[in-house]
Formats: C-alpha cells, sequence, structure tokens
C-alpha cells in the first residue's frame, strides 16, 4: 500500500520561510516580519523577510536555513548583498542588535539581475553594488536611509521594501524562460509525489537535457537537487510534529528507509532528524 500523501496536498503547510529555517525554538533574540509583494510582481519576487535582533553582549544566534532553489538580496547597516543558491546549509550568526531587509526572489529573477546565467553565483554572494552596478549601489543607499528612522516599525520597513519592488519593475514582464522556470520550481515544492526527474519531464515536455540546461542557466542547480532539497524542508516541517516517526517520514517522502533520511538530513544539516525534533519536545 502506497503512503497516504494527502496531508502534503490538501493539508495545512508551515510558511515556506519558517518551514526551511531551522530554527531554536528557545532562542528569542529576534523577530521577522513577513510579507509578500504587489501582485504585478509575484513572477519576480516571492516575499520579504526583516528581522530585527538584539542578542545580549557577548552571546550569539546562529541562523541556519535550508534555502530555497531562489537568489536572495540581503541590505543591512553594514553590507548589502546577492546571494546565489546555497546548495548546502546557509549560515547567518547575528551578534549585537541590527535589521535586514531580506528579499526572497522567485526562481525567474536572479539571471535578470546578473545579466546572465546564475550557474557562476552558486554558493556564492557579492556586494549589490558588483552585480547590479550603480542600481544596486543606489538601492542600498535609499534602503538604509529608510530605516534609519526606526528599523522597529513596520510602516518604515514597508518602506524599504517598497524602493526592492520599484527596483524590480523594470524587468516586467518575465520572460516565457522565466515563467517555465517558476513553474518548475512550484511543482517540485508543492507536490511531494515528485521523486524522480523524469516526472518533471513528463509535466513540462522537457527532454532531461533541455531540463538540465534550464534549470543551470536559471537556478545554478541540477534538477535532482531541487527535490532533494524539498524532502529536507518538508523532513524539518514533520520532525516539528508529535507523534511522528522517521520511518513514516521517510514513506511519506518516498525514501528508500529511514537510513537514507538520517543520511541525507545529517549531510546538509550537521544534525541527525532526532537531534533536530529534540529541540521541540515539550
Amino acid at each position: 500500500m502506497k503512503p497516504d500523501r494527502s496531508r502534503d496536498q490538501v493539508g495545512t503547510r508551515m510558511d515556506d520561510v519558517e518551514r526551511a529555517h531551522l530554527v531554536d525554538p528557545a532562542d528569542t533574540s529576534f523577530r521577522i516580519g513577513r510579507w509578500t509583494p504587489a501582485p504585478d510582481l509575484s513572477d519576480l519576487i516571492r516575499r520579504f523577510w526583516v528581522p530585527v535582533w538584539s542578542v545580549p553582549e557577548g552571546a550569539s544566534a546562529p541562523q541556519r536555513v535550508l534555502q530555497y532553489p531562489v537568489c536572495l538580496v540581503v541590505v543591512t547597516a553594514d553590507y548589502a548583498r546577492f546571494y546565489g543558491v546555497v546548495t548546502g546549509l546557509s549560515e547567518t550568526v547575528l551578534t549585537g542588535r541590527g535589521w535586514a531587509i531580506g528579499t526572497m526572489f522567485a526562481p525567474a529573477a536572479g539571471s535578470l539581475i546578473t545579466g546572465g546565467p546564475v550557474a557562476e553565483w552558486t554558493d556564492r554572494f557579492a556586494d549589490i553594488g558588483e552585480v547590479a552596478g550603480d542600481a544596486g549601489a543606489d538601492l542600498t543607499t535609499a534602503i538604509r536611509a529608510t530605516m534609519a528612522t526606526d528599523p522597529t516599525d513596520e510602516t518604515v520597513q514597508r518602506a524599504a521594501t517598497d524602493l526592492v519592488e520599484d527596483w524590480m519593475r523594470h524587468h516586467l514582464p518575465v520572460d516565457d524562460d522565466g515563467l517555465l522556470i517558476n513553474a518548475v520550481v512550484d511543482y517540485v515544492e508543492t507536490d511531494s509525489t515528485v521523486t524522480q526527474v523524469a516526472q518533471i519531464c513528463d509535466r513540462f515536455h522537457l527532454t532531461e537535457r533541455t531540463l538540465q540546461r534550464l534549470t543551470h542557466r536559471r537556478l545554478g542547480l541540477h534538477p535532482k537537487w531541487l527535490i532533494q532539497r524539498r524532502r529536507l524542508q518538508e523532513s524539518a516541517e514533520r520532525l516539528r510534529e508529535p507523534d511522528t516517526t522517521l520511518a513514516l517520514i521517510a514513506a511519506e517522502l518516498g525514501y528508500a528507509d529511514e537510513a537514507h533520511l538520517v543520511r541525507d538530513f545529517r549531510t546538509v544539516t550537521g544534525m541527525t532528524p532526532g537531534q533536530f525534533a529534540s529541540r521541540f519536545d515539550g
């Protein structure tokens, strides 16, 4: 009998940023505002996240994320960076007091910002000014000036993300290649029954070679990575729930057995599933 995957298809899912964020529930040193972009930018921007933190002196708050297959831009008081996809575990260590304006782009957006294939940016970052020239540098200046008034005020935060929206509108309308990669990623991320690259090819009437070229060009990734990353994110989601088992999670996510799940999870996160789940006990 095949496992029932109806929960993933019709049930309540965690927020996509929250699911990817391997948060320690005991860490109260930060809060994050999250919102979606204006409707006309949905093909270019997935969402904004705006953390504000205050970490006690001498302490640090590591933020570990199983990043989605998208590029990011993060502006803080100290740096402004464009990030390609991090294929392993992304980690940022918060110290002191601070804020950030984070933009999670749609899959189509990366190569539009860089002006070419994003494969060279995989597991790399650079100053926005290096990637986007004067327009990127001007965006940084404008965001910092806006946030200087009161970074804890959501009205101020939304004014800063409005600047990002204005910066991205000149990329509209999104090209057909971009719309296709958005659809491919959405399919893999939202359908837990997708466990083979051949399923993606069949769904979009693509050869495997064509799909590989598309994902390399627009994401800097290979198609198998998309499936593995979704499985790990879903595992992190399920491990926070009470009354679940590794065997059940492995079966529902299409792993051959729980040993394969343990290996993949530990390789990428540095924790076993049991160690991660123990954070949420009680």
